[in-house]
């Protein structure tokens, strides 16, 4: 499936994370928008309109899940997918992450496969043709 052109916002306090990510992702053709936090995210998230959304949970300010369902209560994000990040991968922080509405749950450190798979669950192949 190719990824040309599709639109994905990082959003990580960790600069390496971000860093590896948006390598992998522009070697496939992807355009990355990171942001550091949550609150840097909803800034920018209406100049750039993503078509997908890769989000750490633990997060300084405003964490991934309350970033996460910022973004879903908007009704022009709502059907955007979000991916949780975290190094963590308990039961309990997939239902709360399903509960604020992520889409699916990505636990770091991931690989290239991993990312990419991510990407290729949440975007529609029609669109990115």
């Amino acid at each position: 499936m190719n990824l040309n052109g599709v639109k994905i916002m990082l959003i990580d306090d960790s600069r390496t994370i971000r860093r590896s990510a948006e390598t992998m992702l522009n070697r496939e053709g992807c355009e990355v928008i990171t942001a550091n936090d949550g609150f840097e995210a909803l800034a920018m998230i209406h100049k750039h309109e993503p078509d997908l959304i890769f989000v750490d949970i633990m997060m300084p300010r405003l964490d991934g899940y309350q970033t996460c369902a910022i973004i879903k209560n908007n009704a022009r994000f709502r059907n955007v997918p979000v991916v949780m990040l975290t190094s963590k991968d308990g039961l309990f922080d997939k239902a709360r992450g399903r509960i604020v509405g992520s889409d699916q749950y990505l636990t770091k450190p991931f690989t290239r496969d991993e990312l990419l798979a991510a990407v290729r669950d949440q975007i529609n192949p029609a669109e990115s043709a």
